[in-house]
């Protein structure tokens, strides 16, 4: 169509076979928006479009996501509040005609009812990538994810283990539980995974495969763009074992710096005493 619709936090420019999503920046766009930047999404990848009264004298404009297209919608699980939703564009209420003619031509160039895509049509957000959780730092290359843990937020289990490095042939999936939610977390899915005694994984907080989130650590415009890329790889490759780097190892002046931060902010948020702050941070240096 060649045409552009702009909303409150987007604009839509319609192309002959896929639709241009633009995400303003701006104190009032959602920081996960802003955080993607621009989205293509090919026409094979949409549904339907729906148009819906919004809030507040608005009307909305939604495209509807074929499942299993889009890497960053998978990830979210449905977790994603409406103000997040990638695929909505809000408009004045006088604009409602132009919009439901949008709706309209949108709506008759998509496959009805279609099944559910084989592979990812909406590329993910690009590595590198990385955001710190409440236990550790996590970060992905393009090739394998690493998580750092920090001494003051990690479990015994997760420290013990050591830091932790897993290729993106070694996993089949990711979940991604929203830290807007209690008891946030990113867990990788290893394709050989040894779970619990009965089975079942290990909760987050004691899984070396997974980051807990919490005080303000692990925010959805880090973490689920962190989640999504990370999906689409795995998807992308196959087969391996995950490789745990050994605690011995653990002596690189920028890692022992990050700790050190870490351990202030929580110092200085009084979640840290000043003679633990002090034992700790020699300990720390003493690494060097």
């Amino acid at each position: 169509m060649g045409d552009v619709l702009a909303g409150f936090h987007a604009a839509w420019e319609f192309r002959t076979d896929s639709v241009l999503i633009r995400f303003e920046r701006g104190i009032r766009t959602p920081k996960l928006l802003q955080a993607l930047g621009e989205r293509s999404v090919p026409l094979e990848a949409i549904t339907g479009v729906t148009l819906t009264p919004g809030r507040r004298g608005s009307v909305v404009l939604r495209a509807v996501p074929r499942p299993g297209a889009d890497p960053l919608m998978e990830a979210a699980a449905g977790q994603l509040k409406d103000i997040c939703d990638p695929y909505r564009l809000v408009l004045p209420a006088d604009r409602a005609p132009l919009a439901e003619e949008y709706a309209r031509r949108l709506d008759a160039l998509v496959e009805q009812d279609a099944e559910p895509a084989e592979e990812f049509l909406v590329a993910p957000p690009e590595a590198p990538l990385q955001f710190k959780a409440y236990d550790g730092k996590a970060a992905f290359d393009g090739k394998a994810v690493s998580f750092r843990w920090f001494w003051t937020g990690a479990s015994t289990a997760k420290w013990k283990a050591g830091d932790q490095s897993f290729t993106t042939a070694d996993l089949s999936g990711v979940e991604w539980h929203s830290p807007e939610v209690s008891k946030g977390h990113l867990r990788l899915l290893r394709r050989e995974a040894a779970g619990a005694v009965d089975g079942s994984p290990a909760v987050p907080d004691q899984d070396p495969a997974a980051v807990v989130f919490g005080m303000g650590y692990g925010a959805v415009h880090e973490s689920l763009p962190f989640a999504a890329a990370v999906l689409a790889a795995a998807r992308a490759t196959g087969g391996g074992v995950p490789v745990a780097v050994p605690a011995a190892a653990r002596r690189d002046p920028a890692d022992i710096a990050e700790r050190i931060r870490h351990l202030g902010e929580l110092h200085t948020a009084g979640l840290v005493t000043d003679e633990e702050f002090s034992s700790k941070k020699a300990e720390l240096l003493a690494e060097l």
